[in-house]
């Protein structure tokens, strides 16, 4: 049974770093394409960035050379999410989407594996 699980959410202060988790089991993340996407508060989900075989990163138009900086550890089949200079605008939930199906790469539908996510809350 595939299962990824989030962490790495909760408050912090506008202007501070944010690092999230993404650890999967049942599943070897280095063989597929994992996505970070994140749903502000009444918005559709938007695509990060994407971290694909065997470990290239590609962040969407919105976000390229962005306060976001994916990573991933093949050891512990993890993938990370940094976010640096954290704003009220970065409030809501992360998720990383596993193993794409095929269509836009940014649309998390198009993935078979999906977390619950992790709350992130920015606020003084």
């Amino acid at each position: 049974q595939v299962q990824l699980v989030e962490s790495g959410g909760g408050l912090a202060q506008p202007g501070g770093t944010l690092s999230l988790s993404c650890v999967a089991s049942g599943l070897k993340m280095s063989d597929y394409t994992v996505a970070w996407f994140r749903q502000l508060p009444g918005k559709e989900h938007e695509g990060l960035a994407l971290i694909t075989n065997p470990g290239a990163i590609t962040y969407s138009a919105k976000f390229v050379k962005s306060r976001f900086t994916p990573s991933t550890d093949r050891a512990q089949n993890a993938v990370y999410l940094q976010i640096h200079n954290l704003t009220a605008e970065d409030t809501g939930v992360y998720c990383c989407p596993a193993h794409f199906a095929g269509g836009d790469r940014f649309d998390p539908r198009q993935y078979v594996y999906r977390g619950q996510g992790t709350q992130v809350t920015v606020s003084s």
